[in-house]
């Protein structure tokens, strides 16, 4: 049997590959890890994706560095926001993958 398509973690945006484990609920899988499902998504979340929003309204490219908060929250958040399509991460202006990208990364509008 072929692999499912891969989805996004509700809580840190990043890819969640196939595992034979899941074969029989795929379908209600939405954490890629137990500390993801633990952490969920909160308010401060969704706070974070506006900002990083509205400063990508006001400017075409910036620095995903620039943006106020903790850098590992911040990184979750725009993550989500690639997923959905909203915005897409560039380094030295290459698209990259969010899921696997390191180091200091650009934020493009969509």
């Amino acid at each position: 049997m072929p692999s499912p398509e891969p989805k996004t973690c509700a809580s840190c945006g990043r890819a969640i590959t196939w595992r034979k484990a899941w074969a029989d609920d795929w379908d209600q899988v939405r954490w890629c890890s137990s500390a993801c499902r633990r952490r969920g998504l909160r308010d401060c979340d969704r706070e974070l994706e506006a900002r990083i929003l509205a400063t990508a309204g006001r400017t075409r490219r910036f620095p995903l560095a620039g943006v106020d908060g903790e850098r590992e929250e911040v990184r979750r958040a725009a993550r989500r926001l690639a997923a959905a399509g909203r915005v897409r991460w560039t380094q030295k202006g290459r698209p990259v993958d969010p899921s696997t990208a390191r180091g200091d990364v650009e934020i493009t509008a969509t």
